[in-house]
């Protein structure tokens, strides 16, 4: 029994020492970081390896969903700015929500027609930077283009066009612009044009993504499979997280104009 029990002695020694194979090729851990290793430190591979292991099993459970991936920053930053990469994300949404707000509204507003672009032979510019918008009444806004008469016809031409279902309508230099009643086909209309705009928003989003992974892919001699396979999922992970956010500015932008 003692002999047994002396030669059990050094394996917690053996459990704790980190292993050369495992930290190579990993990227380099922050100043910080205890006990450093040529290519990182023990617990930095030991926090790749363990995420992508509770990541797997949770993968291979039936019915159960991936574990979350969260990889330090400062990590990888040799490789990609995962911050630059949730900003580029979250701007895709940010314009999504503008574009609700500003365009699809039950209710047609001054500041509706504002950022309606208009081609003219000097190029493209917002419609509030030629003409004067304002609102006379409920049914009626106005559009006065004195300041830059030549482009009234090509400023009207851009509101009917707008998909907004505007007919206007010019009398010299100020352009009239009814405002439709509120129907059913026109709530609809505002409905399907929300949808595609999120379709827009998403295919940008997956060129943020692609982008993304390929920068990632480009360090694949550099550092470990690990590594690659978890920025991946971490990637695709943020990328899931900003659709869902699209999907329910959808919901509610759709619950609100078809009451």
């Amino acid at each position: 029994m003692a002999l047994a029990l002396r030669c059990l002695r050094p394996v917690p020694a053996l459990l704790l020492r980190p292993c050369p194979a495992v930290a190579r090729g990993l990227p380099r851990a922050p100043g910080g970081c205890p006990a450093p290793l040529p290519g990182g430190c023990s617990c930095c591979a030991q926090h790749l390896l363990l995420s992508r292991q509770l990541a797997t099993k949770k993968a291979k459970g039936k019915g159960q969903s991936q574990a979350k991936v969260n990889i330090n920053a400062a990590l990888v930053e040799d490789i990609i700015n995962l911050e630059e990469t949730s900003e580029d994300m979250q701007a895709v949404v940010e314009a999504l929500k503008e574009d609700f707000s500003r365009n699809l509204s039950v209710r047609t507003s001054p500041g509706a027609l504002d950022h309606i672009t208009v081609v003219t032979k000097d190029g493209k510019f917002p419609l509030n930077q030629l003409g004067q918008i304002s609102q006379k009444s409920p049914q009626l806004l106005t559009v006065n283009m004195t300041s830059f008469p030549e482009s009234t016809a090509a400023a009207a031409k851009a509101i009917r066009e707008s998909g907004m279902n505007l007919n206007p309508e010019v009398d010299g230099t100020v352009i009239r612009v009814p405002v439709p009643k509120v129907t059913r086909e026109h709530r609809e209309s505002l409905a399907k044009l929300a949808k595609q705009s999120t379709n827009k928003s998403k295919e940008a989003l997956r060129k943020v993504r692609s982008k993304s992974i390929t920068q990632v892919k480009k360090s694949k001699n550099k550092v470990s499979e690990d590594t690659i396979w978890l920025l991946e999922k971490q990637i695709q992970q943020m990328a899931d997280e900003a659709a869902a956010e699209m999907d329910k500015l959808l919901a509610a932008k759709t619950k609100e104009l078809l009451g």
